[in-house]
């Protein structure tokens, strides 16, 4: 069995050089492999970082260009450049523990039934999270791009979740079934568009695939301060309800069965999610009097993804309805973005 560990990368030269110095650190790999690096147009010293890299790297490093700018672009790049069994990806600004990919690849070599795997994400702060920041795994750890499920191993169907993207391993027959990243979903410059795994992956277990957590496959992630501010946090959930309504445009059957296709709506956007903007404004004002300010937080959040996700709906509902209202549409968002 056979790997490429597929890294994508815009303008973190520095974070990269540490994500190649910790792939080089890998041991007991049990089998060839080898690391594909896609630049997606970085403006620094990025192909000098490879280079180097490269140098004295104890596999193959290789380096790609893709110049049209968004994360699924370069995804898919990489992607047609692959030969080996297994693709794990990982970001820019990860270091992987030494058992990372022995890991991933030992457990789909021995088991077959498993298309994809995935593993936990921890942190490496670049400064103490706020006081409002939930110490355990939830909803907010998402927002920095970390998890940590436990000791445990799972089938992520059962459990209704999904690997992130710092850190899955896919067999590389299953990519070509289901087909690369949509372009219309994933970062692009500043945008915090996102949601291209997910959507990679409802087409992955249309086709019956499944995957197991496994909790050696570990990463650590930097997070830098930046990212630990309110004003981040607000910016990703509106994306991420942006996001998640353009995905199930494409896919209107939610992951617990829900078909969005057959749900009543007003003004194109499913009337639950008008109930969740009203539940969880009265959710916050409740925390805010009990003084719990995590509470607070992961409801204003939550809020906000859903008016991320209703004014995206109501987009498309008045696509169709005069250049008036999609002007008004479009103005509204750019404000709010």
């Amino acid at each position: 069995m056979t790997a490429t560990v597929l890294i994508c990368t815009y303008n973190r030269a520095d974070r990269l050089a540490e994500t190649l110095a910790s792939l080089a650190r890998s041991r007991d790999v049990p089998g060839p492999w080898d690391v594909l690096v896609v630049d997606n147009n970085s403006s620094d010293r990025t192909a000098k970082v490879v280079a180097d890299a490269a140098a004295a790297f104890p596999v193959p490093l290789r380096y790609l260009h893709e110049p049209r700018q968004g994360k699924s672009h370069a995804l898919n790049t990489g992607l047609a450049h692959v030969t080996a069994d297994i693709v794990a990806f990982t970001d820019d600004d990860v270091r992987v523990s030494e058992e990372w990919l022995r890991a991933a690849m030992q457990v789909m070599a021995e088991r077959p039934d498993v298309a994809y795997v995935g593993g936990p994400v921890r942190p490496i702060w670049g400064a103490p999270p706020p006081a409002w920041f939930p110490p355990a795994n939830g909803n907010l750890w998402g927002t920095v791009a970390i998890l940590d499920y436990g000791p445990a191993p799972f089938e992520y169907e059962a459990a209704r979740r999904v690997p992130i993207g710092a850190n899955m391993a896919v067999r590389r027959a299953v990519v070509e079934r289901a087909g690369g990243f949509s372009p219309e979903l994933g970062r692009t410059g500043a945008s915090l568009l996102g949601q291209e795994q997910a959507e990679f992956f409802y087409r992955t277990r249309s086709l019956g695939a499944r995957g197991e957590y496994v909790p050696s496959m570990a990463v650590a992630h930097h997070v830098p301060a930046a990212r630990l501010t309110r004003r981040y946090f607000r910016r990703w959930w509106w994306w991420k309800g942006v996001s998640r309504a353009r995905l199930h445009a494409r896919h209107p059957q939610t992951e617990t069965g829900v078909d969005l296709s057959r749900v009543r709506r007003v003004a194109g956007v499913p009337r639950f999610v008008w109930r969740e903007i009203l539940g969880h404004a009265w959710a916050v004002g409740r925390a805010a009097l009990r003084r719990d300010r995590t509470t607070a937080a992961e409801h204003e959040m939550l809020m906000i993804y859903s008016m991320g996700y209703a004014l995206e709906s109501c987009r498309g509902f008045l696509s169709g309805r005069g250049s008036a209202a999609r002007m008004v549409a479009q103005r509204v968002l750019k404000k709010l973005t």
